[in-house]
């Protein structure tokens, strides 16, 4: 690889009071990010609640994005669902307009399943895809998913499909398991999800991050995602988020650095971060990043 990954934020989406996608809004702070130093955009990842946004409402973003002159290949797009069909379906579209990657998660629907049978999931979908198949970054976020990708299932994907499983997003916030994806797979593009270990993991080989909090602190996150540059109160925030719901304290944290409100609603079944959460999360980040820089 001639260039790493680098930082790509993994956009959050505004919401009006109908519930739909302020695609203005959506573009304007994909703009900021980009001018801030992050090499692309992830599109209807976790953060950009993307398991609640359906084929025809991405499809209408991405014209939107493409007609605002963002690149296609500043853009990356997550497919967060459990059909085959459906995810192959979705990659589809984005592969056909030129987006840069898929970030794939594995199906969440069924639990405890075998290794064998994610793996047979991911070939059922490159099946469909066919010869359009390219640069998909398989995602492990068993928080959320519930289905952990092992470093060996990698291993498999990796070997069974060569120019196709080009990477993986590491968001399991276990720094054992990045370290040995790190070592068995160092010449795939390793990006990590939890930025308490993301400047550690990038001086070890990582290509970077798709990072969430990108979306407020762009600059900061960037010199760790690239130069592996230790930001002790990134680290520390992190914390911080977790106490509360972390995309709604994210798109609460969005709200406050862009002054603009509409940035606090999220999509049922999420609610929005409560006026205290937002005044408790608004003061623990002043602490860190307001007055220390004063």
């Amino acid at each position: 690889m001639t260039q790493k990954f680098g930082l790509s934020v993994a956009l959050a989406t505004p919401f009006d009071g109908n519930g739909d996608i302020v695609i203005d809004a959506m573009i304007a702070q994909a703009r900021r990010c980009l001018a801030a130093g992050c090499s692309s955009v992830t599109l209807f990842g976790t953060t950009g609640e993307g398991s609640s946004i359906g084929s025809l409402e991405r499809e209408r973003v991405l014209s939107a994005f493409f007609d605002a002159g963002i690149a296609p290949e500043n853009i990356i797009v997550g497919v967060l669902v459990d059909a085959a069909e459906d995810a192959a379906l979705q990659a589809d579209h984005a592969l056909s307009k030129g987006a840069r990657n898929i970030l794939l998660a594995p199906p969440s629907y069924f639990k405890n399943v075998s290794d064998d049978g994610v793996f047979l999931w991911f070939s059922a979908v490159f099946a469909i895809l066919g010869d359009k198949a390219r640069d998909i970054i398989v995602y492990n976020l068993p928080s959320v998913t519930m289905v952990p990708l092992s470093v060996s299932l990698i291993g498999r994907l990796r070997a069974a499909f060569p120019h196709i499983v080009t990477g993986v997003k590491d968001s399991s916030g276990d720094w054992p398991y990045t370290e040995a994806l790190l070592k068995a797979h160092s010449d795939l593009i390793i990006l990590v999800g939890d930025e308490r270990h993301l400047a550690r993991a990038v001086r070890l080989g990582g290509q970077g991050a798709i990072s969430g909090m990108a979306n407020f602190l762009p600059r900061e996150v960037r010199l760790m995602a690239e130069d592996g540059k230790d930001d002790p109160r990134v680290e520390d925030f992190v914390p911080e988020l977790l106490k509360y719901p972390v995309i709604a304290a994210v798109k609460a944290m969005v709200a406050r650095v862009a002054s603009e409100e509409i940035w606090l609603a999220v999509r049922p079944p999420l609610v929005s971060l409560s006026g205290e959460g937002q005044a408790q999360l608004s003061l623990a980040f002043d602490t860190l990043f307001r007055s220390k820089a004063a």
